[in-house]
């Protein structure tokens, strides 16, 4: 069932899927996952290969292989149940099959599974995923000005997204919180991201791990008056994240985003009319009018390049 979702979702987003999946680094993983395919049925050298099977055939998969291969078909419907986007259907099939492929190539000649591992380790660390580029509401915070911004303007509610560039699961996230913040900003509800990846003492302060093993990558917290009100994932105890799917479906309904926008904007527009009712149609500097909307476009100190 997994498999059949994400077979859908890629034919039903196949007409934008070509922009980013003609990258190198998609280009590169693609190539790496149909590796031991193209070597096992290669004319010319599939015949120098070593095989189990009873004929000889050592163009053919054998029965070992088959069950890795089945095996890896299981585990990558099971991951896609809880896929979301596109990207994170496909990422698991790329990282999964690129962990088969180590096993099968160390099953047949250690020499071709010593090549493959230190191709794919150079595939980590010379490669990374393409990060999303379309358009946002989000402001981009480092170690210095996520302070001064939250607790700017008591009144402004802040639903800031705390990341790291390496996380997978980050990225997949990233159309999602983007989308959010096109539909739901305005003056008194702002996005924001920081890359605690980048900035340890942030990922301290607010108590977000960057381990792995922790998976409270990425979290979303809910600051108003500067103090955090709420975060999705909960995390226990034991300081690891409560087994929570991150949608779009869940942060609107968790975080009450259709309630929160109506009251930024009627908010906005009753000091608005205040102002507009003391001073005349021209506010005096110095008011507390909320700025208005078009300063929500404004462009983030730092750029996406730089995080």
């Amino acid at each position: 069932m997994g498999l059949l979702t994400g077979l859908c979702a890629f034919l039903y987003h196949l007409p934008q899927i070509y922009k980013w999946l003609l990258k190198p680094y998609y280009i590169t993983s693609f190539l790496l996952t149909i590796s031991f395919v193209v070597v096992r049925k290669t004319p010319g050298l599939c015949e120098h290969l070593v095989t189990q099977r009873e004929d000889g055939n050592s163009c053919d998969f054998d029965w070992r292989e088959l069950e890795i291969l089945m095996f890896l078909s299981a585990i990558v419907m099971m991951k896609n149940r809880r896929a979301i986007t596109v990207e994170q259907h496909i990422g698991n099939l790329l990282m999964f099959s690129k962990v088969a492929n180590c096993i099968l190539f160390f099953r047949m000649d250690i020499r071709f599974g010593i090549l493959y591992l230190a191709l794919c380790l150079a595939f980590v660390m010379t490669c990374q995923p393409p990060l999303y580029m379309g358009p946002e509401y989000i402001k981009y915070f480092s170690d210095k000005t996520i302070d001064e911004e939250l607790q700017r303007d008591s009144r402004v509610t802040w639903l800031v997204e705390f990341y790291a560039n390496w996380s997978s699961d980050c990225q997949s996230f990233a159309p999602i919180f983007a989308n959010l913040s096109l539909n739901y900003n305005c003056a008194g509800l702002r996005f924001g991201k920081i890359d605690i990846g980048r900035y340890e003492e942030v990922s301290k302060k607010y108590r977000v791990s960057t381990s792995p093993l922790a998976k409270q990558l990425p979290s979303v917290l809910l600051f108003q008056g500067g103090r955090e009100v709420m975060r999705r994932p909960m995390v226990d105890s034991k300081g690891r994240a409560v087994s929570w799917t991150m949608n779009e479906e869940n942060i609107i309904r968790e975080f009450n985003l259709n309630e929160l926008f109506q009251k930024s904007k009627k908010l906005n527009k009753s000091h608005g009319s205040k102002e507009e009712e003391q001073n005349g149609s021209q506010p005096q500097e110095g008011g507390e009018e909320l700025p208005p909307d078009t300063d929500n476009m404004e462009q983030p100190k730092e750029s996406k390049k730089d995080q």
